[in-house]
């Protein structure tokens, strides 16, 4: 099982790929058939190409994402950030919650977005 240390630090990795703009860097977090769900409850975005092309378009409009409060990890396979998602080109903010679940490789298997209309301001 992946640690809490792991964990918390592809977290952080995820973070750090946004702020350097290297979508190639983010995307390689993930498994090849992991699921995102941006936001929860949108159509899940699955597979290597579409990871890809998720984190490309993410990153390319400049998006980047700060810390609200220390990430957190957990006894099991999921950790957890709170964080504030900038999206100059929108000229939105976006005040989030994402749960990732991790596989035995480390790699992330499930991406869970939580937000929804009242955790965007323009």
């Amino acid at each position: 099982m992946v640690s809490q240390e792991q964990m918390k630090a592809v977290l952080q990795s995820y973070v750090d790929g946004f702020a350097a703009g290297d979508p190639a860097a983010v995307a390689g977090l993930f498994a090849d058939d992991a699921v995102i769900e941006d936001p929860v409850g949108h159509p899940p975005v699955q597979g290597r190409a579409a990871i890809d092309e998720f984190y490309a378009n993410a990153v390319g409009a400049g998006t980047k994402l700060t810390l609200d409060t220390p990430i957190r990890g957990s006894h099991g396979s999921r950790a957890a950030m709170a964080f504030t998602v900038e999206v100059p080109a929108m000229g939105i903010r976006i005040r989030a919650i994402d749960v990732l679940t991790f596989g035995e490789d480390g790699k992330v298997t499930r991406m869970e977005a939580f937000w929804g209309p009242d955790d965007i301001e323009q």
